[in-house]
């Protein structure tokens, strides 16, 4: 692997659906059988009520940022050519203990605030790979068009 090279993230046992149905467009999560509460990142175990069991939900990825930082160089190689660039802490709609992090494109970082409302896209990363990133839902946030 050269410096420059982008690592790809490795689905496993407990990640495999949500990097498929992010292959597919969509924004999944676990979902626990028996008390239903929403979990991220994937894992074997519900957090909230210690049951193995669990299901898929495809959500909305509509959220907020809860929060954001600005990456300035020096920078791991191969995100070089992206620098400065920014990362939101996004709170999803159907629960507000449930984030993620991610890049947020077509936002200038003087555009970037806290409570700004994004929705999820998906970057195609090859490897049958995708990888969820975020908009802002304001056409008059963003860079350029939809």
């Amino acid at each position: 692997m050269s410096g420059a090279e982008r690592l790809l993230p490795l689905p496993d046992v407990d990640t495999a659906p949500f990097w498929a149905a992010a292959s597919r467009g969509e924004l999944s999560m676990q979902s626990c059988s028996v008390c239903h509460r929403l979990r991220f990142p994937p894992r074997p175990m519900c957090p909230s009520c210690g049951s193995l069991d669990a299901l898929w939900e495809s959500v909305s990825g509509r959220g907020t940022v809860w929060s954001y930082v600005v990456c300035y160089p020096p920078v791991l190689p191969a995100f070089a050519d992206r620098a400065p660039y920014p990362v939101v802490l996004v709170e999803l709609a159907e629960d507000p203990m449930l984030r993620m992090l991610g890049g947020i494109s077509d936002c200038p970082p003087d555009r970037l605030c806290i409570g700004l409302p994004v929705q999820v896209w998906f970057e195609q990363l090859g490897e049958g790979l995708s990888l969820p990133q975020w908009r802002p839902l304001d056409p008059a946030t963003r860079l350029s068009g939809p």
